[in-house]
């Protein structure tokens, strides 16, 4: 189990998003949610609930998803942040941020939100991107993102196929064992590997999670630490992202729709 519950698969896609309403009778109404594929998504919204939009959005089309926060390590993780995002009055770790203040665009009080929330237990030390889909919409967050959350632009690069760079022939043989426990390696837990040319690390997550966490006692997520093989430093968030393109494996899940989860959700 992942430390904000549900079972860790860093193959799957999990993100939570931002819509902007370019309907001028409702410019400027915006909607948060969440999806395993953002380009289908914003397709439904802009399809009406015939087409598996949400309510809220049917028929006040179109709709332009500006803004994407993704690497979340579960499903519970991203619906349990949708959630907060969505309802800051009534979460309980940001009773810190105050109302929307009058004449604050509906946009921007919710990007004041987000930022809270980057800086705010658990979503801290997530391995998360924030990554702006519409370069027209894109601000600085204030306080900005930690360090370890990289900023992207523009649309969600395509998946491609693993490949082992400069991988010595004679360590092919253990490809299929755990370098930190020597168990073996299977396909449906997403092994991380070091992306570093001539390194051959292949862990499982949460051996090389529990590796790295011996500099931070306590903590649950890691958000950095030393390749036990070739001794380079890397980020958390980039292990997982690496191996999310590297999945072969179609994300073809029913998106939740709001006001799922609520009760299960409420933090």
């Amino acid at each position: 189990m992942g430390p904000l519950g549900g079972a860790v698969r860093p193959g799957r896609f999990f993100g939570v998003y931002l819509l902007y309403c370019l309907n001028p009778r409702h410019r400027g109404r915006v909607y948060v949610g969440f999806t395993v594929n953002p380009a289908r998504r914003v397709q439904q919204h802009n399809g009406g609930r015939k087409k598996g939009g949400a309510w809220r959005t049917s028929g006040r089309g179109p709709w332009e998803m500006v803004l994407l926060v993704h690497g979340f390590p579960s499903a519970v993780a991203a619906l349990r942040f949708e959630w907060a995002w969505q309802h800051p009055g009534a979460s309980r770790r940001l009773a810190h941020v105050g109302r929307r203040v009058r004449g604050e665009a509906a946009f921007a009080f919710h990007l004041r939100v987000l930022a809270a929330m980057l800086r705010a237990p658990p979503w801290a030390r997530l391995p998360l991107t924030l990554r702006w889909l519409c370069p027209d919409f894109c601000r600085d967050l204030c306080p900005p993102p930690p360090p370890h959350m990289p900023l992207a632009f523009g649309p969600l690069p395509a998946s491609r196929a693993r490949k082992d760079d400069g991988e010595p022939a004679t360590d092919r043989g253990s490809q299929d064992q755990c370098t930190l426990c020597a168990l073996a390696l299977q396909d449906e837990e997403g092994p991380l590997r070091c992306p570093h040319p001539g390194c051959v690390l292949r862990a499982h997550v949460i051996c090389l999670a529990e590796e790295f966490l011996q500099a931070e006692p306590g903590q649950l997520v890691p958000l950095e630490g030393q390749c036990p093989r070739c001794k380079n430093s890397l980020l958390w968030g980039d292990l997982l992202s690496l191996c999310q393109m590297g999945s072969k494996e179609d994300n073809d899940d029913s998106d939740f729709e709001e006001g799922h989860w609520t009760d299960l959700l409420e933090m």
